[in-house]
């Protein structure tokens, strides 16, 4: 963005709560536009950055009831590669570990991972939610999970971080062998994910694509003001390593 002449003010938002109040916040400031990374966007909100012409890009993440523009990845078919690679590799009881559950990338994760597993003929046989995108969350999670007496043979986690909490509780508190007894698959590709220590498979994200058109959208905006709004869907890939069987033989 400095490269092509703008400052950029970074707000910080804790809660999804606080969006509503630190939006109308940063239109006071003028802006150009505006890139929204943390939550979705209320109709009310979005309208407030209409009446304000200021342009909004929403990044990974999106509202069915606004038209704003969108830069995301398919989280869909991210779900959908995990089902596949679960039930490819012959895994039979199937879990999720839900995220933060309100926001969009969760309910497209788990959807495209439900669907696809349904689609074959199977069905998810446990769900837990973390609650929030926490590597904390996720240990505890998992230990829910893996402690039942009928736990799961493949775990599909909302994000990495959660996948690397329930990779460290099966492997170090509960001695289980990965992959052979337990496939664990995340979402993102963060780079601790491909530390030798968890050697994590996982769907990357785009996330050049994602950034060099988000910057696109925003500053095809600011220069037309009053286009049509855009959604951009970018595919995610699966990135095999050592934490899920592969096809059976």
């Amino acid at each position: 963005l400095q490269e092509e002449g703008y400052w950029t003010l970074l707000f910080n938002i804790a809660q999804i709560q606080e969006l509503e109040n630190a939006l109308p916040m940063a239109l006071q400031y003028q802006v150009d536009g505006l890139i929204i990374t943390s939550t979705t966007l209320s109709s009310q909100m979005a309208q407030e950055c209409v009446r304000a012409g200021t342009p909004v890009v929403l990044f990974n993440r999106y509202a069915t009831d606004t038209n704003i523009n969108v830069v995301r990845c398919d989280s869909i078919a991210g779900g959908r590669k995990v089902a596949d690679a679960f039930l490819d590799a012959g895994c039979q009881r199937l879990a999720f570990i839900a995220g933060e559950e309100a926001s969009s990338t969760n309910r497209d994760r788990e959807r495209g991972f439900i669907d696809r597993i349904r689609e074959r003929g199977a069905d998810l046989s446990f769900r837990e939610s973390a609650g929030d995108y926490r590597y904390t969350l996720g240990y505890e999670a998992a230990q829910r999970l893996l402690q039942r007496d009928d736990p799961p043979d493949a775990i599909f986690c909302a994000n990495d971080l959660i996948a690397l909490g329930a990779l460290d509780l099966a492997r170090s508190k509960l001695g289980i062998q990965i992959p052979e007894e337990l496939s664990i698959i995340g979402f993102d590709d963060i780079p601790s994910a491909a530390w030798p220590g968890y050697d994590l498979t996982t769907i990357r994200q785009p996330v050049k694509p994602l950034v060099d058109n988000t910057l696109k959208v925003l500053l095809d905006a600011i220069e037309t003001p009053g286009s049509d709004a855009l959604e951009i869907v970018i595919s995610p890939s699966l990135v095999w390593r050592g934490t899920a069987r592969k096809v059976a033989s």
